[in-house]
């Protein structure tokens, strides 16, 4: 199936390691070429290179209220075009209610919610029809996850927020999607698991609770994002897609 991305150029944040990397990878996989970006200068540089001619690395904070300015003036610079946003950002830190500071609060506002809400804007004024805003959410949005406090409170609402401007943009031509990942096996989840006090007890009994008794590999979420980034998915818009091997039980 060719998913038209040939040339298509996108911004993928938080895209140095994880599901942002993995979905730059499949995105340039199938012929498309992509900003990424990350906090680190160095890491940025190395995952571009890794990615190849078909990527350019910008070291931003998603929380940087310059950010979207710059990436889309990156895209435009170095490859002619953007047609495309995936806003991923790094998992806010784990805790209960009482574990987590006011401090610890409003960063993650800045970058998970705030700072997606300003890309989101400023790439809807620069789209135009057949572009695409992307957000990768989590589980949570449906299901409030132990231990992980300041996730559940942002990511229901971000996911309302890209519900909402799914409506306002669909009249323009632009779609807006979600991706749900769950049990996806990356450094963050491997760092989750690795809170308790057996990591290997606990990932199986997450893989228990997995109609397909096993984590998600990298690829098969960056699969998934590639293809609802892609004019091949032209008529979804405003849906939020789990990506987690049936651990949601609900429809």
């Amino acid at each position: 199936m060719d998913l038209g991305l040939k040339d298509r150029v996108y911004i993928v944040t938080g895209a140095t390691r994880g599901l942002g990397n993995a979905a730059a990878r499949e995105l340039v996989a199938d012929g498309a070429k992509v900003v990424i970006t990350g906090r680190d200068e160095k890491r940025v540089a190395e995952a571009a290179a890794e990615l190849g001619p078909d990527a350019v690395g910008v070291a931003v904070d998603n929380g940087d209220a310059r950010a979207p300015e710059r990436l889309i003036a990156a895209a435009r610079e170095h490859f002619g075009g953007f047609h495309g946003v995936l806003v991923s950002v790094g998992g806010p830190p784990p805790g209960f209610v009482a574990d987590n500071t006011d401090e610890q609060w409003r960063d993650a506002f800045e970058s998970v919610f705030l700072g997606a809400v300003r890309l989101a804007r400023a790439a809807a004024a620069e789209l135009e029809e057949g572009g695409v805003i992307g957000f990768v959410l989590s589980g949570s949005v449906h299901e409030p996850i132990p231990g992980l406090t300041v996730s559940n409170g942002l990511r229901p609402g971000l996911a309302g927020f890209a519900k909402s401007i799914a409506d306002e943009l669909g009249p323009r031509g632009i779609r807006v999607v979600g991706l749900l990942p769950a049990r996806i096996d990356t450094d963050r989840v491997r760092e989750l698991d690795g809170l308790s006090a057996d990591p290997e007890a606990t990932r199986a009994a997450n893989e228990s609770r997995i109609p397909l008794r096993r984590y998600g590999t990298p690829q098969e979420f960056g699969k998934a994002a590639a293809f609802l980034l892609s004019p091949a998915a032209s008529y979804l818009t405003g849906i939020m897609l789990p990506v987690d091997g049936g651990m949601r039980h609900g429809f």
